[in-house]
């Protein structure tokens, strides 16, 4: 018989009641270090007590009312954003895949508003990952996720990732812009050279496309900066963003330059939830947060100290990691062949140790913002026993 909740995750058997900082605690009383953070989605860590105090608040005031009128809540997160990236404007959602499914409305609007409704295809890359909807699927392209839900939606091109000259050779009439993530989370945790999204940004002004980046997993100062892009010392056209946007309530946006959101005028997108006032309340706490004085400078010393570790792991186990490789605090052990990532997430669970497969037998770790270094030694001691567990001649050992 099906159970009640409809099983659409394979889900490990660990139930959580109550959260502080990097740590959960189950049901049951076990203790987790938390390094997969809702995948990306906790930035300030569980229980942070301004976000709470904020949303308490709030929930008692008011949770919802609609764009029917003003939000004062989300007039404010709107111009806070403004001021602390490349957009003028900015449209609240739910998630990274409404999110995504906006910006590409958008991309299409611009054209079809300046005489080119042919040009509606985005150049999408080999590894991606955009989200569920049967638009965002189709930007996926990958065949696993698509299989059963009919014909991939139309406009969407994929290309190798890190080829420029399959770019150039993908950009024809009907090419309205180019649709990627700084770094490729589920897709094997896999950054885009600086210079590579130097050369997009370039050929895009070239060719009169749009740039548009998914950072729904890599920004909200996960890479060290508030945007991932930052660090290529670009901006793009419009530029998706969830996760950790809200710090774990569920928030996304739709961040744009002028050009692009003049386009999107009454009726012609929407949502019932979006930026609403207790979600754009708890936009605001993170914002405070993560834009206070010394809070990125922070993030990123955190970061290297962890890529340091994790590299020192790695030479440690030769046998099980193949590399390391991210960006930021997300961060991947890029596995051997004989070792698969699922075994790996079980043996780090095993230590009490939470992480998050990706792509490409990838292990991945995208921890809170709010970690300290003592955190990262602890999940390396952690990682390390498991990666011990994993070791094919000590397996070999104990078979015999």
């Amino acid at each position: 018989m099906i159970p009640a909740l409809m099983p659409t995750y394979n889900r490990a058997d660990l139930a959580f009641e109550r959260g502080e900082g990097a740590r959960l605690w189950t049901v049951d009383g076990r203790r987790f270090l938390d390094f997969g953070a809702g995948i990306a989605t906790t930035s300030l860590g569980h229980s942070h007590p301004h976000l709470v105090k904020t949303i308490a608040e709030q929930a008692a005031k008011v949770m919802h009312v609609s764009n029917l009128y003003r939000v004062p809540q989300a007039e404010q997160l709107a111009a806070r954003h403004v001021a602390a990236s490349f957009a003028d404007s900015v449209f609240f959602c739910n998630s990274g895949a409404e999110a995504n499914e906006g910006m590409v409305k958008a991309v299409r609007k611009y054209h079809a508003e300046n005489g080119h409704p042919e040009r509606f295809h985005m150049i999408c890359f080999e590894g991606a990952f955009h989200g569920r909807t049967l638009a965002m699927l189709s930007a996926t392209g990958n065949e696993k996720y698509l299989a059963g839900f009919g014909p991939p939606v139309q406009g969407f091109e994929h290309v190798p990732f890190d080829n420029m000259n399959a770019v150039r050779a993908a950009i024809n009439s009907s090419t309205a812009g180019i649709m990627i993530e700084p770094i490729q989370g589920e897709g094997g945790v896999r950054p885009a050279p600086i210079r590579f999204l130097q050369e997009l940004r370039k050929v895009c002004d070239e060719y009169g496309l749009l740039l548009a980046l998914d950072e729904v997993q890599t920004g909200m100062g996960r890479s060290g900066k508030l945007w991932a892009h930052e660090w290529a010392g670009i901006e793009p056209d419009v530029m998706s963003s969830a996760k950790g946007i809200g710090g774990g309530f569920p928030l996304g946006a739709i961040l744009a330059k002028e050009h692009v959101a003049k386009h999107l005028k009454p009726g012609t997108h929407g949502t019932t939830y979006g930026g609403g006032p207790l979600a754009c309340s708890a936009g605001n706490a993170v914002l405070d947060v993560i834009l206070a004085p010394g809070f990125l400078d922070g993030v990123e010393k955190v970061a290297r100290y962890l890529w340091n570790a994790m590299e020192s792991l790695a030479a440690n186990h030769p046998a099980v990691v193949e590399r390391v490789q991210g960006a930021g605090l997300l961060v991947g052990l890029k596995l051997k062949p004989e070792v698969s990532n699922g075994e790996m997430q079980s043996a780090a669970v095993a230590e009490g140790l939470l992480t998050v497969a990706a792509g490409m037998n990838v292990l991945r770790l995208a921890p809170p913002l709010i970690i300290t270094e003592a955190d990262v030694d602890e999940a390396i001691e952690m990682l390390d026993r498991a990666c011990r567990r994993l070791t094919p001649s000590a397996a070999k050992a104990a078979a015999k």
